[in-house]
């Protein structure tokens, strides 16, 4: 069986940055041992595979190396992109069908497609047994000044430098796992100024998920979304994941939604054998 398959990278104005994806679209579903095989092989934080439904209207799973997971931000938005630029160039609006329900994507001027995703807003960890001390250990640095719990664990540390030199995610998952979590958001207060002027910056890591570091994570900012919106008393933010790839997110507070906006730039078309 030969499939086709596009690499693209999101929230990236160029290749070689933000995040890449692999989009595989499907003409029947296949066994998800096979699409989780086909996503290890791939080796890239998520492979997204998609089913048309009807004119607009698409079901996506994504799957990482190691399993398949209810959200994705970026192969999310890195699905739209192919739609909108090779597939069906006339459509302006995707509904896809998705574990988290319908996800839509709108059409964006300049390639910046806009997404709705559901809100995950955070509550406040009350850190015991040394556990931000633990946190800090894993990534080389002081421990995070707050932390809060929602579909992952997000340290608050108190500036920008600090979260751009974290050393990685060292045994971070033997950490997080006493709480039967996998996915721990490192975020601080944004830096720079003018055209460089973030409202906050963050890292993602989640290597029980086969991800060490997750260049640009949309799902992450689902969380960070309303927790900065009520922090700085904001609708909207520019934020910055600063991993080593980094990439740039335009962030709205929308209620029960957190819309995301972002270029994509297309780095590879392919055909996989299987």
């Amino acid at each position: 069986m030969k499939l086709k398959l596009w690499q693209i990278d999101a929230f990236a104005a160029k290749v070689l940055e933000g995040n890449p994806a692999a989009v595989v679209p499907l003409e029947t579903w296949l066994d998800a041992g096979l699409m989780r095989a086909v996503a290890n092989e791939n080796n890239l934080a998520e492979t997204a595979f998609f089913l048309r439904e009807a004119r607009g209207k698409y079901a996506l799973r994504w799957f990482t190396p190691e399993a398949e997971v209810d959200l994705c931000g970026h192969a999310t938005l890195a699905s739209a992109w192919l739609i909108f630029a090779e597939l069906d160039p006339e459509l302006k609006q995707i509904d896809f069908s998705t574990r988290s329900g319908t996800l839509t994507v709108l059409r964006g001027q300049g390639g910046n497609h806009v997404m709705s995703l559901p809100s995950d807003p955070v509550t406040r960890y009350e850190e015991r047994d040394g556990f931000a001390r633990q946190i800090g250990d894993a990534l080389g640095t002081a421990a995070p000044t707050e932390i809060h719990r929602g579909r992952y664990v997000m340290g608050v540390w108190d500036d920008a430098a600090t979260i751009r030199a974290l050393k990685g995610p060292g045994n971070i998952a033997q950490v997080l796992r006493p709480l039967d979590m996998w996915g721990l958001i490192a975020t601080a207060p944004g830096d720079g100024d003018g055209e460089g002027q973030y409202d906050f910056v963050s890292r993602f890591f989640a290597p029980d998920k086969g991800v060490p570091e997750d260049p640009v994570t949309g799902s992450a900012h689902c969380a960070l979304t309303p927790y900065w919106a009520a922090r700085l008393g904001k609708k909207t933010l520019r934020a910055r994941q600063v991993s080593p790839r980094g990439g740039d997110l335009t962030c709205t507070e929308d209620g029960d939604r957190t819309v995301l906006s972002g270029p994509c730039a297309l780095y590879m078309r392919g055909e996989i054998v299987v």
